[in-house]
């Protein structure tokens, strides 16, 4: 953050309303002043300036009774922009939904952002929780199917970084924490060309995932597919499942 804050081209004022902005997501969908103080550090006497001008250029809405703010229909002309830069998107969106309507199943086009992974577009099945089937949801990258298949086309050090460094926590009580354990399985996924996980972000669900890869074999995308352990097992997963992914991620 020092080195960021001494660059001369860097705009202050810019980065604290950024930081007004990205203190909403799934738990945080209106904030009072109070709240985005609290969130943001900043004090409410700047809060108030940056979320009125945000507010009068169109990117938060307030409620004129309780006077919260909330994201405005401007955030989904962003993603709209988004969408069309990149190329990716719209190069699998054909296979994602022939994998769909295959499977009957969730299929996510997953990518890498920073050490998260972020699912950039989403198809779900019916029995897909809505918290699911939202794109531009963040999970950790290491005890996800998508970020362990991508990790595991990274060069050998930079993968060894990336399971010594990159965060992780516990979002159910069997997701994968120990680094030696993701390690064990970051290094199957580069043998196999696949990741299968278990209840890492979801109980219930299971992950599988194949990575699409550059034309140097290092990838920054997956093609994800969620089901559920109670109608889907490993075994059958890599016997209906796993030929249409590799071959849908081969393609692209």
């Amino acid at each position: 953050m020092t080195e960021i804050k001494q660059n001369t081209l860097f705009v202050s004022t810019l980065a604290k309303g950024l930081r007004i902005l990205q203190a909403f997501d799934e738990t945080h969908t209106s904030l009072s002043l109070t709240g985005l103080a609290q969130i943001t550090g900043l004090d409410k006497s700047s809060v108030q300036r940056l979320a009125n001008t945000l507010h009068l250029e169109g990117m938060l809405d307030k409620d004129p009774v309780t006077r919260r703010y909330r994201p405005s229909h401007a955030w989904l002309s962003l993603a709209y922009s988004y969408f069309w830069s990149d190329p990716l998107v719209a190069r699998a969106m054909p296979k994602l939904i022939d994998l769909s309507q295959r499977l009957g199943e969730t299929v996510n086009l997953a990518e890498l952002s920073g050490d998260r992974i972020i699912y950039v577009t989403r198809l779900p099945c019916t029995r897909t929780v809505f918290a699911a089937s939202v794109p531009g949801r963040t999970v950790p990258a290491l005890p996800t199917s998508a970020g362990q298949v991508i990790i595991a086309t990274f060069p050998p050090e930079e993968r060894a970084a990336a399971i010594r460094d990159w965060h992780v926590k516990a979002h159910t009580r069997h997701t994968t924490i120990d680094r030696k354990t993701l390690a064990k399985q970051i290094e199957e996924a580069a043998k196999t060309g696949h990741a299968i996980t278990t209840d890492q972000m979801i109980l219930g669900e299971i992950g599988i995932a194949c990575a699409i890869c550059t034309p140097d074999g290092q990838s920054r995308a997956a093609i994800q597919c969620s089901v559920s352990s109670h109608h889907w097992d490993k075994a059958r997963i890599r016997s209906e499942i796993l030929p249409w992914l590799m071959d849908a991620a081969n393609t692209l």
